[in-house]
This record gives C-alpha cells, structure tokens and sequence, in this order.
C-alpha cells in the first residue's frame, strides 16, 4: 500500500487521547503525524482538572508526555494518572509513553523511578543501544542510535517488558509489552522551536552533571541527529496505532521496516 493509499485508508478515525502536563506544552511532532494519519487528538490535563475517561472505547490510543515534575510527587494528578495507565493496558489500547509518561508506566508495573546514584543526569543527545527484540520488531539498523533527552531520573525494566534500547547512564531508553504498550525514556517529539525554549527556560538543567552544557550544542545536536529520529518515528507511530485496529498483525518481522515508504534509505534513517 502507498502512504497516500495508507492516509485516506484511515481517516477519520478515532481519536488519540493526549495527556500533557503543563498548561502551554503541546503534543509537538507526534501530535502532527498523528492528524496527518487521520487520528484527531483528544487533549486533556488532569494536572488541571481534566477527567481521564474510565473506558478507551472511545479513543484509538493513548499518549502520556514528559513534564518537570517526578514520577514520585504526592500530588493527586500524579496518582491518577499512574493508576489511569491500567486501562489501555487491560483494553489492549495503544499506550505510549513520553519520558515522565514512561516513568509513570513502569510505576503502574510495579517498578521504582530514582536519580542516578552519583547525580548524573541525561539533558542533550546520547547513545543508545538497540536489542534484538527491536531488530525483530522494526528491523535491523532501524532504531535510532543517538536520541534527545531531557530527565533527571529512570527506572528499572518491569518485569513484564521487553527491553528495546539501553544507555550508559539510564539502561533502560526503550521498553514495550504485547505489543501495544510503549515506555520511552528519550524525546522523539521534539521540534527545533520547542529545543529552542527548553534549552532557555530550563537553562539550569544543562549545568547539572552529565548534560550537555551549552545551548549551541543542543541546536547542533538536533541538525545532526534528529533526521534519523523523525523518519523513525513516523514509521513507528504508523507501527504504534495500528496494535488497536488491526489485531491480526503478524507479531514478528521488520514491522517498521515495511511501514516506511518506498525507497527510504533504512540505513541513513537509522543513522
């Protein structure tokens, strides 16, 4: 099937709900190539007051983002969400999430999100490492190999999960279950504007131990690597969304691998 085949196939579906945490952040880039495959987004709150619905039957996914605070604050935001997180799981929905909305997945799993021992923290681009369940699920050289980060704290793999990608300083980067259910601890959404206003809005982060010290190299960062990121993640969301309305998926094979369009240069989109 054609991209295009692909997009008008699927329009007007429904929508994906979005949790976002502060009251001017957006779903940036995987907002975007969700509308462009047809997936209207479903924005909500909670640290607000927005409700989280009690069933997905009426959402064809589910994506909670990162924000500032920790996976381990009291408030009651925090709770609900942390509880929320069973339902797409118990539905079989499409869950992903971002950053604090993985941290937030592996508490829902039963696993403790901490700092590093020694302070360390991973704020800039950093190395991580595919496993060969990645390979088998997207396809050899196809996960990125450099990705954003912006967080102070990580969690171990739970128990249920399946490692995709590692790191030096926080192992676990990438993690899923059955296929439906994705952690990222790294920022594919990142656009070069919102790279922009973090690097000077939390400015003190770049002075902590381990990150990248200077907003220049952010920005360079980002024309160096961030090709590789964005065709990934296009690729993968088509993967990520199509869990919920196409259950007889083959479970195995280079899924993302077929999902990019014809001609794509898996080697340069892999890094």
């Amino acid at each position: 099937m054609t991209r295009s085949a692909e997009l008008g196939s699927i329009a007007m579906q429904k929508p994906v709900l979005v949790v976002l945490h502060q009251e001017h952040s957006s779903p940036a880039r995987i907002g975007r190539l969700l509308r462009a495959r047809g997936y209207p987004l479903d924005i909500r709150r909670p640290r607000f007051g927005d409700p989280l619905p009690p069933t997905m039957a009426e959402h064809a996914g589910a994506v909670i983002f990162g924000g500032p605070m920790s996976a381990n604050d009291p408030d009651d935001f925090i709770k609900t969400e942390t509880d929320w997180i069973g339902v797409p799981l118990r539905e079989g929905v499409p869950f992903l999430g971002v950053c604090l909305g993985a941290q937030l997945f592996a508490r829902h799993l039963g696993e403790k999100v901490y700092p590093h021992p020694a302070g360390r923290v991973e704020v800039g681009y950093y190395p991580i490492t595919p496993t060969a369940e990645a390979e088998r699920l997207f396809g050899t050289g196809v996960f990125p190999r450099r990705v954003y980060q912006w967080h102070r704290e990580g969690f171990d793999l739970p128990r249920s999960a399946s490692l995709l990608a590692s790191g030096l300083d926080f192992e676990v980067q990438a993690c899923h279950v059955a296929e439906r259910a994705f952690a990222l601890q790294f920022h594919p959404e990142v656009t070069y504007a919102m790279m922009c206003a973090w690097t000077v809005k939390g400015h003190d982060r770049m002075t902590m131990p381990g990150a990248w010290p200077t907003r220049q190299h952010h920005l360079d960062g980002w024309f160096a690597h961030d090709a590789a990121v964005a065709r990934w993640l296009d690729a993968f969301l088509g993967f990520w969304i199509s869990r919920g309305r196409d259950s007889a998926q083959p479970a195995t094979g280079p899924a993302i691998e077929r999902a990019f369009p014809a001609g794509t240069d898996l080697a340069t989109a892999a890094e």
